[in-house]
């Protein structure tokens, strides 16, 4: 039987359930000694897909954000910090893809995979329970920090490590740049209030860009006004209701102008978008962001388009995508990790 956190919060057809605790059980069920596998058929893991550091280092997020991991779980960090020091160069960027063979299949660079490894050492430098982790983490984070990316997304994620860092060590000029680079990378909202979106098209993890605009805000130097993360945010929750629910963008994205499909959608939309309402709710006080996260746990409860759950009580696993016909019944690393960093916020969010 799955422990619940005792919090209500909504579930298909608007019941007020209690959210269960995030459970690590199909985490480690994906990972070895090595890392963290990419893919499973349903709940068995595909060996033949190897690991990539995007994985790996939201594995090290969700479980830094523990406040007190099993010593099974704070192994695992062990692992994937040693996976992302091993992937990262002397330059401070950092390969993506290592086969089952033990050998990478790529270069060092500096795309979404560099900017979620930041993220994932960030966390690990500011919330890890164990000293050797934080410090360690944050001497690989302080070398791929002076880096930058061209690409937004790159640099949100790699913001949002800042960010951690920042909390933690709040004189950390790196960091402090960093997370101010992310937020101009990004750019300011527009001024016309039907798309106020700083590009033309909404992709993937959209939520993210958003999170680091409001955290840029709290710099004492050279950060954006608040109201601009806050507009950027407003208005993407605001189009990702249907009814009362949480129906994100799906996997294609969509384009302004263009007709809004609503499959396949994916974890990874909702997780990013439980994470910035979070951040939006802490910064601002405003009680009303505590209910876009109790959506985000409502979504993988089954308050979703379909009205089905997206995780498999049985394994701890969160299901790949939402299809018109129901989930996609794969439990890889991604959407698992999706769901423990949604539930992870149901302890003071729901």
């Amino acid at each position: 039987m799955t422990a619940t956190t005792g919090r209500p919060t909504m579930s298909a057809g608007g019941r007020w359930v209690a959210a269960p605790a995030p459970s690590f059980a199909h985490l480690i069920r994906l990972s070895d000694d090595t890392g963290l596998f990419e893919h499973a058929r349903h709940a068995i893991v595909r060996r033949e897909h190897g690991y990539c550091t995007d994985d790996v280092a939201r594995g090290l997020v969700v479980i830094s954000r523990e406040p007190e991991p099993t010593e099974e779980v704070l192994r695992l960090a062990e692992r994937y910090l040693a996976f992302l020091t091993h992937a990262q160069d002397d330059g401070g960027a950092f390969r993506n893809r290592l086969g089952h063979d033990r050998r990478w299949a790529d270069d060092p660079g500096l795309g979404d995979w560099w900017g979620r490894a930041l993220w994932g050492l960030g966390t690990a430098a500011a919330r890890s329970p164990a000293a050797w982790i934080r410090e360690e983490a944050l001497v690989a984070f302080s070398r791929g920090a002076t880096r930058r990316s061209p690409a937004p997304h790159a640099m949100a994620f790699a913001g949002l490590g800042a960010a951690e860092v920042l909390r933690r060590h709040p004189g950390h000029a790196v960091a402090a740049a960093l997370l101010a680079d992310s937020a101009t990378t990004i750019g300011v909202p527009g001024a016309d209030p039907r798309w106020p979106w700083p590009r033309q098209q909404l992709t993937y993890a959209s939520p993210a860009l958003a999170e680091v605009v409001i955290a840029a805000s709290q710099l004492r130097h050279g950060g954006p006004a608040l109201d601009e993360g806050l507009r950027m945010l407003t208005w993407l929750r605001d189009v990702q209701l249907r009814e009362g629910r949480l129906s994100v963008v799906p996997a294609g994205g969509w384009r302004r102008g263009a007709v809004r499909l609503h499959h396949d959608q994916q974890p990874i939309e909702v997780a990013a978008f439980a994470d910035a309402c979070a951040t939006a709710a802490t910064v601002t006080g405003d009680a009303a962001w505590e209910i876009g996260v109790r959506q985000a746990v409502g979504w993988f409860l089954g308050d979703n388009d379909v009205g089905t759950p997206m995780w498999d009580p049985a394994t701890g696993g969160g299901y790949d995508g939402l299809t018109p016909h129901g989930p996609n019944l794969n439990q890889g690393a991604e959407s698992t990790l999706a769901l423990i960093s949604t539930l992870q916020h149901a302890r003071r969010w729901s």
